[in-house]
């Protein structure tokens, strides 16, 4: 049995290797060009979709998988990307990531010559494929860049780091839409992932340029079985969410990945108590802030992503809109985060993590309470509203929960840390999205014969179930009666709400726990326990 031991981290990140180095705000635009490279494919994909269910004779499962499979490669390989950020270095691991993501988006431009080529493989097969690529590549870099940031900007300064990282990727969010909008409005899909290829290489130019080295020089090798658990475990919990909606919540395949996800959780966490060198040290959680920081990560993720999941059938469902105009009405919330990102970083360095997450979480929750009660014919100001004050309430509470966790973990371990939470955001945010739809499922089926009237008794049991399934994203299937149609926006709408207003209570309990954090404390010189 290997035996746990303390290191002495760093004192300061000094030029062996231990610092990002330079103008640590050009390090900042470094990093954000990787991460704009996937911000923008989380965008624009949602919109190609329909293009791409054409011109590729994609099914609905087909489609599914062109997400599922990015976000399971995401999320399993996160935190295990964390740690060879830590290990071989973290600007050489975000490099590979920001060159393998772009390298794989132009090879999915390229699906169906790829198809023709390689015997056995369909164009949509090979756009999964790549897909799946993509997502181990994004996990890459997502983590490093983090890191990057956290040894750039030490003491308070992170806190401003982190307001102008959101503002980046509120901005990038915001073009996301529009520029999707644009591309795919000529019918071609292919050009949402060509995109990528200017930005990853003028990612890849400045990165090389500007950043240097940093790495743990105690760590040697990494914890290979604590991989293997680690992953397992990450797979059969995402998979479960994405497919409970359809297996069932009680059925017992969903059960059976829920236990092996148990068992699988529960080897990892005895095996890291005892590797020499674990995959994710145990006493990272000691720290309070660090623990509690990551749970607030996955109930904002679960609440926002959860509940705005639906908006995009709302708009384009219920209200009629093209994408592009659907994009647009997305915006408020988007371009607010560039004003408010900025300015929650000044916001934590003076009231600290309790007082301005918390306020955030508030707002938040008056948010989504508003969303609430939208109606069908929500005008442009009247969904505007509580998009501005969304960005506004969600903007304290990524930036916070971010700096803390992050900030919060010794610099050696800052690659872990932020695999910790990108894995939390990813992980609650498929959660709130499959159980929010559920939700919303459920409100749908209850509240759909009352909209129909004596006509549901004329409805047979499958056409009624397909029409339900149609309503969960706010689609009447085409040559329908107006009264049927009406039936299923107006249960799509009640399922919606009901979803807005359980965020609502999420965000009101979540604020709560922000009394329990504090402020990254910075601490680069003190021991770090390893085992």
């Amino acid at each position: 049995m290997a035996h746990a031991k303390a290191v002495d981290a760093p004192s300061s990140p000094g030029p062996a290797g231990t610092g990002t180095g330079g103008n640590p705000w050009l390090v900042l635009l470094a990093v954000s060009l990787g991460v704009i490279m996937v911000m923008l494919d989380g965008t624009v994909v949602g919109i190609a979709n329909p293009v791409i269910q054409t011109d590729l004779k994609a099914s609905l499962s087909d489609l599914q998988w062109v997400t599922s499979g990015y976000l399971l490669a995401l999320a399993v390989f996160l935190i295990t990307a964390g740690k060879l950020g830590d290990l071989f270095g973290h600007k050489r691991v975000f490099l590979i990531g920001v060159g393998g993501f772009a390298v794989s988006s132009v090879g999915i431009g390229f699906s169906a010559e790829l198809a023709d080529v390689v015997p056995g493989v369909t164009p949509i097969g090979a756009l999964i494929g790549l897909r799946v690529l993509q997502g181990l590549f994004g996990a890459l870099l997502q983590p490093a860049a983090l890191a990057l940031l956290r040894s750039a900007f030490p003491g308070p300064k992170l806190n401003q780091a982190m307001g102008a990282w959101g503002a980046i990727i509120g901005l990038s969010s915001a073009a996301g839409p529009i520029v999707g909008g644009l591309l795919v409005g000529g019918g071609n899909w292919e050009s949402v992932f060509f995109i990528n290829a200017p930005v990853g290489v003028i990612a890849l130019v400045m990165g090389i340029i500007l950043i240097k080295e940093n790495r743990a020089k105690s760590l040697a090798r990494i914890d290979w079985l604590g991989v293997v658990l680690l992953s397992g475990a990450m797979f059969s919990l995402v998979w479960m969410i994405i497919k409970a909606p359809d297996w069932g919540w009680g059925d017992s395949t969903t059960l059976t990945f829920l236990a092996v996800f148990v068992v699988l959780i529960g080897l990892f966490i005895f095996w890291q108590s005892r590797a020499s060198q674990p995959l994710v040290p145990l006493s990272l959680f000691a720290n309070p802030s660090i623990s509690i920081g990551t749970f607030l990560m996955m109930m904002v993720a679960f609440a926002m992503f959860g509940a705005m999941f639906f908006l995009g059938f709302f708009f384009q469902g219920v209200h009629g809109l093209e994408p592009l105009d659907a994009g647009l009405r997305m915006l408020p919330m988007s371009a607010g985060m560039i004003v408010a990102s900025p300015l929650a970083g000044m916001m934590l360095s003076r009231f600290g993590p309790k007082i301005t997450m918390a306020g955030g979480l508030l707002i938040t929750a008056f948010a989504m309470f508003l969303m609430s009660r939208l109606g069908i014919d929500a005008s442009f100001i009247e969904s505007g509203i509580p998009f501005v004050l969304l960005a506004f309430g969600l903007s304290p509470v990524f930036v916070g929960a971010t700096e803390i966790i992050v900030g919060n973990a010794p610099v050696e371990l800052s690659g872990v840390a932020g695999g910790v939470q990108q894995s939390a955001m990813q992980v609650g945010g498929a959660l709130g999205t499959a159980i929010l739809g559920a939700v919303m499922a459920s409100e749908i089926s209850s509240n759909m014969p009352g909209y129909l009237g004596p006509i549901a008794q004329q409805i047979p049991p499958e056409q009624m179930t397909a029409l339900e399934k149609a309503a969960a994203f706010g689609a009447a299937p085409p040559g329908l009666p107006e009264p049927v149609v009406s039936a299923v926006h107006n249960s799509f709408m009640d399922g919606m709400h009901l979803a807005f207003v359980v965020s609502t209570c999420i965000a009101v309990l979540t604020a709560a726990l922000t009394m329990f954090v504090r402020a990254g404390r910075k601490t680069e010189g003190a021991p770090v326990h390893m085992g």
